[in-house]
C-alpha cells in the first residue's frame, strides 16, 4: 500500500498541518499519512532539498514536500518521480536535489487547479489534492486529462553537490549538515569557523561526556554532535553555518 510522507516548514504550533491531513483523509481516507518534518528551517528551500535528499523512503510513497516562501507568485507547482518515490512540491528548487541525484526522473507541471484555490497555502489546496490522487495510483487519468504536463526540466534547481553548512538542528542540539557523510572518513577532522576542528567518532558512546564531535548520522549526512549534551548550544551553532574538512597533515584556519 502507498503511504504519503509531509514534509514542511509549517512547524506544529499553527493549524497547517491539521489543514494538510484534513484534505488528505479526505481524498485518500484508506492511505497512512506519515509526519515525516514540519520543521525543515523557515523558509529555507536550499536545506530542505537536501533534507528531503536524506531520507531513504519505500517505493511508491508520495512525499508533500512544502517550503515554500513564493507561493502566489510565478514559481510553478510541480509532481517528480524520482527513483519510483513521488515528490509534489513548489518549483523552487526544494525537489532538485533529488531530482538530479536520482537515477531516473520524470517530472511534471500540474496544471490542474481547484475550485477554491488560496493565494497563500496552495499546500492545502493545491499540493495535497494531486498528491492523494498519485498515491491512489491515478497517473494515467491526470495526463489524460491534463491535469498534469510532462517536463524536460525544473525551472530552479539547486547545485546538487553537498552544502557545507548547517541544515538543521534537532531537539537534542545535533547539527546536521548538507555534507554527505560516506565521502570522507575518520581521518578527516571537520573545521567550523572560529572552532577546534571537530574529530570523528562512530558512535555516541566513543566520545566523552561532553566531548564534541562529528559522524555519520541515521541518515548518512555529517552531524555535529556531543555525547550527553548540546553540540549547537557548546558551539554556538545556527542553521547556515559553514562547515569544511580540514585534510590530514593541513593546519585548520
Amino acid at each position: 500500500m502507498a503511504m504519503i510522507a509531509l514534509i514542511t516548514d509549517y512547524g506544529w504550533t499553527d493549524p497547517y498541518v491539521g489543514q494538510l491531513k484534513c484534505v488528505l483523509h479526505r481524498e485518500a481516507p484508506a492511505l497512512p499519512v506519515v509526519d515525516l518534518l514540519h520543521a525543515v528551517p523557515d523558509f529555507n528551500a536550499h536545506a530542505g532539498a537536501h533534507l528531503i535528499d536524506a531520507f531513504t523512503l519505500p517505493t511508491g510513497t508520495v512525499v508533500l514536500a512544502v517550503v515554500d516562501p513564493g507561493v502566489g507568485g510565478p514559481r510553478e507547482p510541480v509532481a517528480l518521480c524520482a527513483d519510483g518515490v513521488w515528490f509534489v512540491g513548489p518549483d523552487n528548487g526544494l525537489l532538485s536535489v533529488r531530482a538530479q541525484r536520482a537515477t531516473a526522473c520524470q517530472i511534471y507541471r500540474i496544471d490542474w487547479r481547484p475550485e477554491r484555490l488560496s493565494e497563500s497555502f496552495h499546500g492545502r489546496d493545491l499540493f495535497a489534492p494531486v498528491a492523494a490522487r498519485l498515491a491512489r495510483g491515478e497517473l494515467d487519468e491526470m495526463l489524460a486529462e491534463g491535469s498534469l504536463a510532462p517536463m524536460a526540466a525544473l525551472q530552479v534547481e539547486f547545485d546538487p553537490s553537498d552544502l557545507p553548512r548547517v541544515i538543521y538542528v534537532d531537539h537534542y542540539g545535533n547539527a546536521w549538515t548538507g555534507l554527505r557523510a560516506a565521502l570522507w572518513g575518520a581521518q578527516d577532522r571537520l573545521q567550523l569557523k572560529g572552532q577546534t576542528p571537530l574529530s570523528w567518532r562512530r558512535t555516541f558512546s566513543e566520545g566523552g561526556k561532553g566531548e564534541v564531535f562529528w559522524h555519520a548520522n541515521a541518515n548518512g549526512l555529517v552531524e555535529i554532535a556531543m555525547n550527553r549534551g548540546s553540540a549547537a548550544v557548546a558551539l554556538g551553532l545556527q542553521v547556515g553555518d559553514r562547515v569544511e574538512f580540514v585534510p590530514p597533515g593541513v593546519a585548520p584556519h
